[in-house]
């Protein structure tokens, strides 16, 4: 059985106290990396992905300086937040994984609140 790295057991952890505290919502899922961010809500209950955003996509890349920092982290949380209330989800709960919420996922979380997601 291979051993996880100190990052996945975080990542575990955190995903496995937001699905107890979840009561049923969806959960508004943040992934980064070096050069872009994506931010997911998925249905838990179905294993649905119910919308998706990322700096990877052609409306926002075009406008974006780079798809690494703040300003791409808001942009994304607004269009996630935008395509969610597209398809009826008003509430979400904030799955940060493995990453700190600080800078770009807290941007990204304060722009998705502004775009109108309750967590």
């Amino acid at each position: 059985m291979a051993h996880q790295t100190t990052t996945e057991r975080r990542a575990a952890r955190v995903r496995r106290a937001v699905k107890a505290a979840a009561n049923g919502r969806p959960r508004l899922s943040v992934h980064r990396s070096s050069k872009n961010i994506y931010a997911q809500v998925i249905d838990d209950a179905t294993g649905v992905t119910v919308a998706a955003a990322s700096t990877l996509e052609a409306s926002l890349k075009g406008s974006l300086k780079t798809g690494a920092d703040k300003a791409a982290a808001e942009a994304v949380g607004k269009l996630v937040a935008e395509r969610a209330a597209a398809a009826g989800v008003k509430q979400v709960v904030f799955d940060r994984g493995r990453f700190i919420y600080h800078g770009r996922i807290k941007a990204l979380a304060d722009a998705a609140r502004e775009g109108g997601l309750e967590f």
